[in-house]
């Protein structure tokens, strides 16, 4: 899987915009970033702490902690290179996810309201 393949995928995600963090590529929904490009055949994404311990136990070669405390929160390196489409569009997909705002039920209506997700940081 070559970057600009992941590019592609992360720009399908509903909402997705990319942009920029400290030089680096990422790609965002509503203003929160989903998944970044740091380097050449790597990815970072957002995942939750248990999503990340997962990847770790079921595709150690993929996945990586990221180092320090943003590693803690659930960040993860995602070595996409060599690896299956559909594995890297889950995982964007599960980033995506995690950075999107959360829509619960109006008890009123049934309708779907947009409602902010409280930042971990």
């Amino acid at each position: 899987m070559r970057s600009e393949d992941l590019v592609q995928m992360a720009l399908a995600m509903p909402g997705a915009e990319e942009s920029a963090h400290f030089g680096k590529r990422d790609f965002r929904v509503r203003g929160r970033i989903f998944l970044t490009l740091p380097e050449a055949g790597r990815a970072v994404c957002k995942l939750t702490p248990g999503q990340q311990a997962m990847l770790l136990q079921t595709e150690p070669g993929l996945c990586a902690a990221v180092p320090g405390g943003w590693g803690h929160k659930g960040w993860t390196s995602l070595y996409f290179a060599g690896a299956e489409l559909e594995t890297v569009r889950h995982i964007v997909e599960t980033a995506w996810r995690n950075a999107s705002p959360v829509r619960k039920p109006s008890p009123a209506t049934g309708q779907g309201a947009v409602e902010e997700r409280p930042t971990s940081h």
